[in-house]
């Protein structure tokens, strides 16, 4: 796999990725986009999709509030459909997977300087997925 930078679609993988589903009929990309997160969550061992799964994971954080736009030459040049909510949840799920698997994506993916910007960017696309709940007040006090 050649990696060149930090980004969900700085390589090989999630570029060829991105070509698939520009490849998709449109009603067919939410349904690769879902299979990939699903089978990096169910994977066993050897997290084979997990570079695609970064990938579909920044495609829906860029449709949540306060998600980036996926805006790099190797994502996907067709626009992509409204993804289902659910969606989110399986998304930060397999992120999460993803980042606690050390001898995984993490060790093949950068170079061990570029770790944090890659773990950076992870946690980014976390914190859009799955928002911490607002803070609600306990007791209403009137002044």
């Amino acid at each position: 796999m050649g990696t060149w930078d930090t980004g969900p679609f700085d390589n090989d993988t999630a570029a060829d990725f991105a070509n698939m589903l520009d490849d998709a009929e449109p009603e067919k990309r939410e349904a690769l986009v879902r299979g990939v997160l699903i089978r990096t969550i169910d994977a066993t061992g050897f997290l084979a999709e997990a570079e695609e799964a970064v990938a579909a994971a920044a495609l829906i954080a860029a449709q949540c509030p306060g998600g980036e736009p996926v805006d790099t030459p190797y994502g996907p040049e067709t626009p992509m459909p409204m993804f289902a909510t659910d969606l989110r949840a399986l998304a930060d799920e397999a992120l999460a997977r993803i980042a606690s698997d050390e001898a995984g994506p993490a060790s093949n993916w950068v170079h061990p300087e570029e770790w944090k910007q890659w773990r950076t960017m992870l946690n980014r696309l976390r914190a859009v997925l799955d928002p911490a709940p607002p803070a609600i007040a306990l007791f209403d006090v009137e002044p």
